[in-house]
């Protein structure tokens, strides 16, 4: 397999992304670039105030700094080769450069998966065991569930990436899509795909399916709990602690099952690379949005930074 897989391997393959609309293509790089700016200065600024102020040293925005992080590798991971690609001619990656981008972006998809099941997990605690928050959310165990997240993405996306990769490509090298997914890179082989096909379907529910689960048996113990809460103000605030998490799940989880809901028609390809778009680049960018926009904790450590670390101003408004 070794010996096939290294002579028919091209080496470069074509990222066909948005080439059938040339009109669209200068459009397209001028607001990806924009929105990759923003989702890193958006994120960047959650990892800085998460790791400078001691209010946020707490298991939620130690687990928001790890999505952030996360956000901001998974689009590195993409939008580069996508703004060379847009911005000229060439339409190529090497070999390389495709195996190295569809390793991290499986590893680093399936890692955020996991971790918004864990971040469902923490809201849960938050809301229905607030008295024993801090025992149940220790340091340790926090530790742990990001360490288990990481190295589960880590794990499937070697064990799929890997077999993937010894596929013979027999001198395919056209991907209609603008950056290298595992699921097109088995199309363009010419062998048996069984193989691979069972291995991705296993890896999707364990790292897909059955976080989404988690996530609604916990929102489904949450709203319960909220249900029971009879003052506004009590069942105000526990809608405040889930709501950003709540959207940033819709986003990530809606955009992937509208994708996959697709019917196999051409035309439905054109809009998967779209909704692939949203996923890669928009919904980074909005994470840091929805979390520093409807989070007082957020905006009041970023003021002050500002004013008494940057600044130099130093006050009781630094605290309001």
């Amino acid at each position: 397999m070794m010996g096939i897989a290294n002579v028919s391997s091209p080496e470069v393959f074509v990222l066909l992304g948005f080439s059938a609309r040339p009109s669209l293509e200068s459009i397209l790089f001028i607001v990806v670039l924009g929105f990759y700016v923003v989702s890193i200065l958006g994120n960047g600024i959650i990892i800085l105030v998460s790791c400078m102020d001691v209010h946020l040293h707490t298991p939620m925005y130690f687990f928001l700094a790890n999505l952030s992080f996360l956000d901001i590798s998974f689009t590195t991971s993409i939008v580069p080769q996508l703004l060379v690609n847009l911005w000229g001619p060439q339409k190529t990656i090497s070999y390389g450069g495709c195996v190295v981008q569809f390793y991290i972006s499986h590893w680093l998809g399936a890692t955020e998966c996991v971790f918004l099941a864990v971040m469902s997990y923490d809201r849960y605690a938050a809301v229905c065991r607030p008295l024993n928050y801090t025992v149940i959310m220790h340091p340790q165990l926090c530790l742990s569930l990001a360490l288990a997240s990481w190295l589960g993405g880590l794990t499937t996306s070697m064990v799929g990436s890997t077999l993937t990769m010894l596929l013979p490509l027999c001198g395919n090298n056209r991907i209609d899509h603008f950056f290298c997914e595992m699921p097109l890179i088995m199309q363009l082989t010419c062998v048996d795909t069984s193989l691979n096909e069972v291995e991705m379907y296993v890896a999707s529910f364990i790292f897909v399916v059955l976080p989404l689960g988690l996530i609604l048996v916990s929102y489904g113990h949450i709203a319960w709990a909220v249900m029971k809460i009879r003052s506004t103000e009590g069942r105000r605030k526990a809608f405040n602690t889930c709501s950003s998490h709540v959207a940033v799940v819709a986003l990530f989880y809606g955009s992937i099952i509208f994708m996959y809901l697709q019917p196999a028609k051409s035309n439905s390809h054109e809009q998967g690379k779209f909704i692939a778009l949203f996923y890669t680049v928009i919904t980074p960018m909005l994470n840091p949005l929805i979390y520093t926009l409807r989070n007082k904790d957020v905006k009041t450590a970023l003021r002050h930074i500002v004013l008494e670390k940057c600044c130099g101003f130093a006050g009781p408004w630094g605290h309001i």
